[in-house]
């Protein structure tokens, strides 16, 4: 198997790996990072529960080859929480009950953060958009919406 030498940032952290060229950024992330937040779920680009932030911008990891994010930056779940203090959008998640069975979290997180850093005060419509990419089979979604609208002072409730 050909193997290709890989330098990125993950979290503001910069790794430099030798990876088989056909392992997904998922599998890095989880497997060589040990970073678990990520979630491999349909692992073919339905679910969202991959997503990370790739330079900013939500991507299903699944769908990445490690060697495409060489010389990239990355922000998982694990890179929100600063000094033990939960991210803004985390603790809306749990302030608005749209943590269920938590598989979806990490993914719906970060792509609400990645719609919070570009428009800081999103329509319920263009929440719903940017997290519709992300399936959850638990909570129907509201909570999830009334969270990340509190977070951009464009509480729905």
């Amino acid at each position: 198997m050909k193997k290709m030498t890989i330098n990125f940032t993950v979290n503001g952290q910069e790794y430099d790996l030798v990876v088989p060229v056909n392992r997904t950024l998922t599998q890095v992330l989880r497997e060589n990072l040990r970073l678990t937040g990520t979630k491999q779920g349909c692992a073919v680009g339905d679910c969202g529960s991959c997503t990370v932030l790739l330079n900013g911008l939500p991507v299903n990891s699944c769908l990445v080859l490690a060697v495409e994010a060489d010389g990239q930056e990355i922000t998982t779940i694990e890179g929100l929480a600063q000094d033990e203090q939960l991210h803004p959008i985390q603790q809306a998640f749990v302030e608005h009950g749209g943590i269920q069975c938590g598989f979806c979290t990490p993914g719906m997180i970060l792509s609400s953060k990645a719609l919070l850093d570009k428009n800081p005060t999103p329509t319920e419509h263009e929440i719903r958009e940017a997290i519709s990419g992300n399936l959850c089979r638990c909570t129907g979604y509201q909570k999830i919406v009334e969270a990340i609208a509190s977070v951009g002072k464009n509480d729905l409730a």
